[in-house]
């Protein structure tokens, strides 16, 4: 499934409130706040799985530089799945060197 990386999340985001915003865009598979765990509050970043590509363009195009908790986000690819490259299989990569 497809996976956006949203930036410039305000410090009370949580998954559900962001979940909730990419829902009005099409199909969210999961949304994840990360949050600091000492704190509790939202790092600044999160990722939301959408259901298909179709879904990721909507959302990107419909959401991007939109308010959220009073912070413009910011989407984008996310960075591990660049070049198709995931974490898991970048971190195999370099383990078999």
């Amino acid at each position: 499934m497809p996976k956006l990386y949203v930036g410039n999340l305000a410090v009370s985001v949580t998954s559900s409130a962001l979940h909730a915003h990419f829902s009005r865009a099409g199909g969210v598979i999961s949304a994840l706040a990360v949050s600091d765990k000492a704190s509790g509050r939202c790092r600044g970043f999160g990722f939301v799985e959408m259901a298909g590509l179709s879904d990721v363009a909507v959302a990107t195009s419909l959401l991007n530089h939109t308010e959220l908790d009073g912070q413009r986000i910011v989407i984008e690819p996310d960075p591990a799945l660049k070049n198709g490259k995931g974490r898991h299989k970048a971190a195999r990569a370099s383990s078999a060197s």
